[in-house]
């Protein structure tokens, strides 16, 4: 875990300049000012947060020739080339089937291009792009002529960003626009947060009241009296800044959950130099969570002395009251159902007399659990995902404790005798925190059955997404589909693989071909009586008779009687897949060969492949013979090893038959055509 220090002494300017990022969040104004001018001056990282109900800021101040070296954090793009014209702006032309995905500004280099060899390492050059498969790179009339063949790969360039101070910034502002159908809410905000301040400067440091319309009418008129004297004069809108003075001390957990999610982000960019961080300011309102129409009274909207009066400060007693006896189900405790669970706990949901909120998870707790599911522990692991999350969020709200019921019960058909209509009719909502279309499918189908709002949401590396299911108002999850991936042509991963996915499932299928299968066929023949009658009821005779030599084999002609047999399997293995396979494809199909139209068969996306030479010093090709032999040794229940001198000492000393080519040998070319036919 990350060690955390309290800084109990006074923050001097010698304080800040110790540290290489500073983050403020609730203080001051003049009190950020002070550190953030400190921090600016001694290159120290300065980023400034702050939420006010349903409204909230992040700024970062980087400093002078901060240097971004990834500014998307995504793996570079490549593709392959189809032409490069030798042009003032000469035009690369991608393969039909795939587009490039490049950007303006973007930067690229080559390898494989064969004329305009001076293309192959080059020096980045600067793309821009002219459609989706093409992109010009700049002056290539001083090369050689384009012949064939070639691949781009992206280069990502250091960007340089250079960011304000605090102070300058709250006079020039720059925004980041996270909504752009609130396009003129940034200027406004960034009055009406200096107002607030300027309220609480006057006022011992108090914000304006809950819904207080002497409070807010100070705030507009401060709001007016700072945009007048402002460079950047904007147009205010009353109501925006009513609502900002209402929600001033307004405290949503779920609010606070994203800057603070936000933040750190910002602080892990500005640490990596990894991702582009935000330059300036960003502003960001949540208005659409009010009801429509939402008028409270002062009353309403007081405080009440309890754990949740920044919640009622934003939406009043009523809504609290209706929170507190809410019944969801939370299907999943992972890493977002336990940021669910926490949330929630901070709201008060379930807290009241008739609330409830069920959680099911049938998962244990694993160690590499912990870095992203933050309600477990150490201690915790090979327990109960859902007792567990269950147990720390009662600890952080004592309000919700024997509130939660936990379950382990996985959500499909096997479990509607637990999961029936008493159930579905007991409860309110449904939240969804799981990690699998089916799960996901099957219970937006009950939701839109049972006519329950749903909460669907997932994460994917950096990225995420989320949906709002609401009955009778919304679309279904299911209603739209991710469009079918498109599937790889046998022939193409077979005999012409040109993309790394086709590489990566040419070996899943060969690791179920050589690990999987065989001993799954042996095990069902040597363990089912009358496994012949059954398997092959079926099946056409040629795979019968596959399958009955891949048996033969496995037990009888090849069986390894110790680890050594099982090197000179792998070693064999290899000879056969390296080496001779591709010497029967350039039998076959020479790297000068042409089509019946006089074209070059090795035209892209094909690519001439190379026949491997084993090699007992390289240590890829040792990989392959160990993890191999590894794997047949354990098949068998044999002893492994993994002492690479054995090993290599074992491989070099196998007999290796000399591979000839065969005639006659038909390979499949083209995916409409007949895989005994030839060509």
């Amino acid at each position: 875990y990350v060690p955390v220090s309290v800084l109990d002494t006074e923050l001097t300017p010698e304080a800040i300049a110790a540290f290489k990022c500073v983050v403020v969040t609730d203080i001051p104004q003049q009190q950020k000012l002070e550190i953030s001018e400190t921090a600016h001056q001694n290159n120290v990282y300065f980023i400034s947060t702050e939420t006010r109900g349903l409204f909230g800021y992040t700024f970062n101040d980087f400093g002078k020739d901060f240097v971004v070296v990834d500014p998307t954090g995504e793996e570079p793009l490549s593709g392959m080339v189809a032409n490069i014209e030798q042009a003032e702006e000469g035009v690369v032309m991608c393969l039909d089937e795939t587009r490039h995905g490049l950007e303006d500004g973007q930067f690229v280099t080559f390898s494989e291009v064969q004329g305009m060899t001076e293309l192959n390492d080059c020096e980045p050059r600067k793309v821009k792009v002219i459609g989706p498969y093409t992109f010009s790179i700049g002056d290539t009339r001083g090369l050689s002529a384009y012949t064939r063949g070639g691949l781009f790969k992206q280069v990502k360039m250091p960007v340089v960003l250079n960011f304000k101070s605090f102070k300058s910034a709250l006079e020039e502002p720059e925004y980041f626009y996270s909504d752009f159908s609130k396009f003129d809410r940034p200027a406004q905000l960034h009055v009406g947060f200096q107002a607030l301040h300027a309220f609480a400067a006057a006022n011992n440091g108090r914000m304006p009241r809950p819904g207080n319309d002497d409070d807010a009418t100070e705030v507009i008129r401060l709001a007016n009296q700072i945009n007048d004297a402002w460079s950047q004069k904007t147009e205010l809108d009353d109501k925006l800044l009513k609502q900002l003075a209402y929600q001033a001390t307004g405290d949503l957990s779920p609010m606070v959950a994203v800057f603070g999610g936000l933040v750190a982000q910002e602080v892990l960019k500005a640490c990596t130099g990894k991702f582009s961080p935000i330059n300036n300011f960003m502003y960001f309102d949540a208005l659409e969570c009010l009801p429509i129409g939402f008028e409270p009274k002062e009353a309403d909207l007081a405080p009440v002395g309890s754990r949740y009066d920044g919640q009622i400060a934003v939406f009043g007693r009523e809504f609290q009251e209706k929170l507190s006896n809410y019944r969801e189900f939370l299907v999943g405790s992972g890493a977002i159902g336990c940021e669910m669970l926490k949330n929630w706990a901070m709201m008060g949901i379930a807290s009241g007399e008739n609330g409830v909120i069920h959680v099911t998870d049938m998962d244990t707790i694993e160690k590499s659990n912990l870095n992203r599911q933050f309600l477990f522990r150490p201690a915790d692991v090979g327990k109960l995902k859902s007792d567990t999350a269950a147990e720390a969020v009662a600890k952080m709200n004592p309000d919700i404790a024997g509130k939660i019921v936990t379950h382990q019960d996985r959500v499909g058909l096997e479990t509607e005798v637990v999961y029936n209509d008493e159930f579905y009719e007991s409860i309110d909502g449904v939240t969804n925190a799981l990690d699998n279309v089916v799960a996901r499918k099957y219970m937006d189908q009950r939701c839109v059955f049972y006519r329950k709002p749903l909460l669907e949401s997932g994460t994917l590396g950096t990225k995420g997404n989320t949906q709002v299911v609401i009955p009778h108002l919304t679309e279904s999850y299911s209603a739209s589909q991710d469009p079918a991936e498109k599937q790889i042509p046998i022939c193409t991963l077979k005999n012409f693989p040109h993309a790394i996915e086709h590489t990566i499932q040419w070996a899943r299928d060969l690791f179920e071909g050589l690990f999987t299968q065989p001993a799954e066929s042996v095990n069902a023949y040597l363990s089912t009586p009358d496994y012949i009658d059954k398997a092959f009821a079926t099946v056409g005779d040629s795979v019968k008779i596959e399958t009955l030599n891949k048996i033969r084999s496995f037990l009888v002609t090849d069986k390894p009687m110790a680890f050594a047999d099982c090197v000179a399997w792998a070693r064999k293995n290899f000879e056969e897949l390296y080496n001779n396979a591709p010497q029967q494809l350039l039998f076959n199909f020479p790297a000068d060969a042409v089509t019946s139209s006089g074209q070059p068969f090795w035209s892209p996306p094909k690519r001439v492949p190379t026949a491997v030479t084993f090699d007992p010093a390289s240590d890829l090709h040792i990989d392959f013979i160990m993890a191999a032999a590894n794997l047949h040794a354990f098949n068998y229940g044999l002893k492994g090893s993994r002492d690479r001198d054995q090993i290599k000492q074992l491989a070099a000393a196998v007999t290796v038959p000399k591979f000839v080519p065969k005639s006659g040998v038909k390979i499949q070319v083209n995916e409409n055509e007949d895989p005994g036919a030839g060509v």
